[in-house]
């Protein structure tokens, strides 16, 4: 399980339960030769491994729930306990989710259980979703017993993912280009598509795609937390949704008033959101790549010919330019030479002596001093392709040295490698007009050649 609510399966547990929904079981006791660790606000107890990764575990369950109450501007007031089972061994054998969330009941109430594998180590990420989950069920649990044998309950993806994407951003762990992508291409996702997205729908996304449905479900958070009463209304949220069963975007229309002033109002402001998680802040820092296609981008002189049409010329073509006077020379350099203010502030630091020297060239050549340009500029532009030539066998050497210290597999790539699988096996059948023409002429290639020719061609001749 990757952080949100889903049931054990037989295979993970044993015990014969459906995907995609949990079911209240009998508690499972721990055991009494491993020892236990309580979090500091007893919510959390931890068992299994060793003391050192209990603690761990223990502390940063403490540090997910406080980062959600201090979203949500609330005191610690828990009431129904949270149980981690840790189990495995680093380097162990792969299991096919490394995080399992259950939920039981008794006659003492309550009690959230969360399975973690340790084979490859604390997953941080998996964990924390869990954990997310776990948070929202005790939500929706502390007001007592609502038929607890028959209730079913559900934590949606898009509400785990948009938690846990919105406590990176805002302890800075978050990744602002993808938003700016998401907003510059509209998304791999819409609102509803968001919403929709089921836990077994989730898992069977590649890297990439829960990538998006992450950052787009923590700007739909962030911009549900920003309406109008929006803590208020967040707080009513989380006490039903782990128990609702009809349509989303009704939910949230009920607890958010905001929603209900046009049809197309929570697209807007997830859009808003978006475009303003993706503006780059002054202080971020641009790859040499991307500092050297910029430049190469703005290093442009700019003038107007005697019909007044805009001409935008390379500055390596300086000399193509017609004969034009002070004014006008000093004119045409005046927006490049802005632009290159602009990304000093934000270029690798090692070009910013490069962005002085093309300034210098500017300045000379619209003060009609064309002496040496070309082997200037062409010195610089060799100065540039040594600059990102280093900087790619920088990359080369660090994949190169990752490749070859590697001792284990990390299971990054787990889930790409799955859906490659998947669409390997199955049979996809285009059905436009290229394809069914190509279909048809593809038993001409698997026929061998010479009963091909004999059927193609001498079908007709005159038979003995």
């Amino acid at each position: 399980m990757f952080g949100f609510l889903s049931a054990l399966s037989a295979q993970d547990r044993g015990r014969g339960q459906v995907a995609g929904e949990t079911r209240i079981e009998a508690p499972v006791a721990l055991p009494v030769d491993q020892g236990l660790v309580t979090s500091r606000s007893g919510q959390f107890s931890v068992s299994g491994s060793d003391a050192v990764m209990r603690a761990a575990a223990a502390n940063f369950a403490e540090e997910t729930k406080a980062e959600i109450l201090k979203l949500l501007g609330e005191k610690d007031a828990w009431k129904v306990p949270v149980r981690v089972e840790l189990s495995g061994t680093p380097g162990g054998p792969a299991t096919l989710r490394s995080t399992v969330l259950n939920l039981t009941y008794n006659e003492l109430g309550y009690q959230v259980a969360i399975m973690v594998n340790l084979n490859r180590g604390l997953q941080q990420e998996d964990y924390q979703r869990a954990l997310i989950s776990s948070w929202v069920l005790t939500r929706a649990l502390e007001d007592g017993t609502k038929g607890a044998q028959e209730v079913r309950f559900s934590v949606p993806p898009w509400l785990v993912e948009g938690l846990s994407e919105t406590i990176a951003w805002h302890t800075g762990k978050s990744d602002r280009r993808l938003y700016e992508t998401l907003f510059r291409h509209g998304g791999l996702f819409e609102v509803d598509k968001i919403l929709a997205v089921d836990d077994a729908g989730f898992l069977d996304m590649d890297a990439a795609s829960k990538a998006a449905f992450r950052v787009s479900s923590g700007a739909l958070v962030m911009a549900l937390h920003e309406q109008p009463e929006g803590n208020n209304g967040f707080r009513s949220l989380l006490k039903e949704i782990a128990m609702y069963d009809g349509e989303m975007p009704s939910l949230l229309r009920q607890h958010f008033s905001g929603l209900n002033l046009s049809r197309h109002s929570l697209e807007k402001w997830w859009v808003l959101q978006l475009a303003e998680k993706g503006v780059a802040p002054l202080t971020e820092v641009l790859r040499v790549f991307e500092t050297d296609e910029t430049l190469q981008r703005i290093l442009l002189i700019r003038y107007r010919d005697k019909q007044r049409m805009l001409h935008e010329i390379p500055l390596e073509d300086w000399n193509k330019i017609p004969a034009l006077d002070l004014a006008e020379r000093t004119d045409a350099i005046r927006m490049t030479g802005e632009d290159l203010v602009r990304l000093s502030y934000r270029c690798f630091p090692s070009y910013r002596p490069l962005l002085s020297e093309y300034q210098i060239l500017l300045s000379r050549w619209a003060a009609g001093k064309h002496e040496n340009m070309d082997k200037d500029l062409l010195e610089l532009a060799q100065m540039r392709k040594r600059m990102t030539e280093k900087s790619e066998r920088a990359g080369d050497y660090l994949d190169w040295f990752e490749i070859t210290q590697a001792r284990e597999t990390s299971g990054v790539f787990d889930d790409y490698l799955s859906l490659k699988s998947r669409l390997k096996n199955q049979n996809q059948r285009r059905t436009d007009g290229l394809s069914a023409y190509l279909d048809r002429l593809d038993p001409l290639f698997a026929v061998p050649v010479q009963e091909r020719f004999q059927s193609s061609f001498m079908k007709d001749l005159p038979q003995d």
